[in-house]
Protein backbone atom coordinates (compact mmCIF):
# COMPACT_ATOMS: atom_id res chain seq x y z
CA UNK A 1 0.00 0.00 0.00
CA UNK A 2 1.31 3.66 -0.97
CA UNK A 3 1.63 6.27 1.03
CA UNK A 4 -1.38 8.58 2.14
CA UNK A 5 -1.84 12.19 0.61
CA UNK A 6 -2.75 15.20 2.32
CA UNK A 7 -6.44 15.05 1.25
CA UNK A 8 -8.59 15.12 4.19
CA UNK A 9 -9.00 16.66 7.36
CA UNK A 10 -7.52 13.45 9.55
CA UNK A 11 -4.37 12.97 7.15
CA UNK A 12 -3.13 16.51 7.90
CA UNK A 13 -3.99 16.12 11.09
CA UNK A 14 -1.98 13.42 11.94
CA UNK A 15 1.03 14.93 9.39
CA UNK A 16 0.88 18.24 11.56
CA UNK A 17 1.39 16.05 15.13
CA UNK A 18 4.15 14.66 13.22
CA UNK A 19 5.99 17.67 12.04
CA UNK A 20 5.55 19.44 15.12
CA UNK A 21 6.61 16.12 17.06
CA UNK A 22 10.18 16.33 14.81
CA UNK A 23 10.07 20.41 15.29
CA UNK A 24 9.93 20.25 19.20
CA UNK A 25 12.47 17.44 19.45
CA UNK A 26 14.84 19.66 17.39
CA UNK A 27 17.75 21.30 19.48
CA UNK A 28 17.78 24.76 17.30
CA UNK A 29 14.02 24.71 16.66
CA UNK A 30 12.10 23.60 20.08
CA UNK A 31 13.62 26.28 22.50
CA UNK A 32 12.30 29.11 19.88
CA UNK A 33 8.49 27.12 20.00
CA UNK A 34 9.01 26.44 23.58
CA UNK A 35 10.92 29.11 25.50
CA UNK A 36 10.37 32.37 23.26
CA UNK A 37 6.97 31.71 21.95
CA UNK A 38 5.64 29.94 24.70
CA UNK A 39 3.54 27.53 22.56
CA UNK A 40 0.48 25.62 24.47
CA UNK A 41 0.53 23.13 22.15
CA UNK A 42 -2.93 22.44 23.19
CA UNK A 43 -3.91 25.94 21.68
CA UNK A 44 -1.43 25.63 19.22
CA UNK A 45 -2.00 22.40 17.21
CA UNK A 46 -5.20 23.42 16.42
CA UNK A 47 -4.56 26.57 14.79
CA UNK A 48 -1.96 24.97 12.42
CA UNK A 49 -3.91 21.82 11.65
CA UNK A 50 -6.97 24.48 10.56
CA UNK A 51 -4.29 26.65 8.91
CA UNK A 52 -3.34 23.49 6.25
CA UNK A 53 -6.54 22.22 5.61
CA UNK A 54 -7.10 25.85 4.67
CA UNK A 55 -4.03 25.86 2.49
CA UNK A 56 -4.96 22.39 1.22
CA UNK A 57 -8.55 21.88 1.46
CA UNK A 58 -10.00 24.88 1.06
CA UNK A 59 -11.45 25.36 4.28
CA UNK A 60 -12.32 28.35 6.48
CA UNK A 61 -11.77 27.97 9.83
CA UNK A 62 -8.60 29.53 10.10
CA UNK A 63 -8.84 33.11 10.42
CA UNK A 64 -5.50 34.20 11.92
CA UNK A 65 -2.76 36.81 10.69
CA UNK A 66 0.44 34.56 10.22
CA UNK A 67 2.23 37.54 9.40
CA UNK A 68 1.66 39.57 12.62
CA UNK A 69 1.96 36.54 14.59
CA UNK A 70 5.60 36.12 13.54
CA UNK A 71 6.69 39.82 13.68
CA UNK A 72 5.50 39.87 17.58
CA UNK A 73 7.77 36.33 18.14
CA UNK A 74 10.71 38.14 15.76
CA UNK A 75 10.80 41.19 18.33
CA UNK A 76 11.11 38.89 21.27
CA UNK A 77 14.22 37.18 19.58
CA UNK A 78 15.54 37.89 15.75
CA UNK A 79 14.68 34.72 13.60
CA UNK A 80 17.66 33.50 11.42
CA UNK A 81 17.49 32.48 7.59
CA UNK A 82 18.79 29.26 9.03
CA UNK A 83 15.93 28.87 11.11
CA UNK A 84 13.83 29.44 8.24
CA UNK A 85 15.96 26.54 6.37
CA UNK A 86 15.79 24.09 9.45
CA UNK A 87 11.99 24.30 9.60
CA UNK A 88 11.39 23.70 5.83
CA UNK A 89 14.00 20.52 6.16
CA UNK A 90 11.80 19.02 8.77
CA UNK A 91 8.50 19.70 7.37
CA UNK A 92 9.75 18.41 3.65
CA UNK A 93 11.44 15.25 5.57
CA UNK A 94 8.08 14.73 7.77
CA UNK A 95 6.42 14.78 4.09
CA UNK A 96 8.50 12.65 2.33
CA UNK A 97 9.00 10.18 5.27
CA UNK A 98 5.46 9.39 5.21
CA UNK A 99 2.86 11.42 2.36
CA UNK A 100 2.73 11.16 -0.86
CA UNK A 101 0.52 12.57 -4.02
CA UNK A 102 -0.66 15.15 -5.44
CA UNK A 103 -1.32 17.68 -2.47
CA UNK A 104 1.50 16.54 -0.59
CA UNK A 105 3.50 17.90 -3.30
CA UNK A 106 1.56 21.32 -2.99
CA UNK A 107 2.41 21.41 0.78
CA UNK A 108 5.92 21.07 0.28
CA UNK A 109 5.86 23.96 -2.69
CA UNK A 110 3.70 26.02 -0.55
CA UNK A 111 5.58 25.41 2.92
CA UNK A 112 9.03 26.44 0.69
CA UNK A 113 7.05 29.68 -0.03
CA UNK A 114 5.69 30.35 3.59
CA UNK A 115 9.58 29.93 4.76
CA UNK A 116 10.85 32.41 2.06
CA UNK A 117 8.25 35.00 2.45
CA UNK A 118 8.68 34.86 6.65
CA UNK A 119 11.87 34.81 6.21
CA UNK A 120 11.54 38.23 3.82
CA UNK A 121 8.81 39.49 5.56
CA UNK A 122 10.41 39.88 9.18
CA UNK A 123 13.68 41.31 7.47
CA UNK A 124 14.48 44.89 8.49
CA UNK A 125 14.02 47.70 5.77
Amino acid sequence: MGKPDLDNRATIEGFVDQFYARVLADPRLAPIFLDVAQIDLDVHLPHIKDYWCKLLLGEQRYRRHTMAIHRRLHARQPLQANDFQRWLALFIATVDAGYAGPRAQRAKRVATAIAGNMQQGLEPG
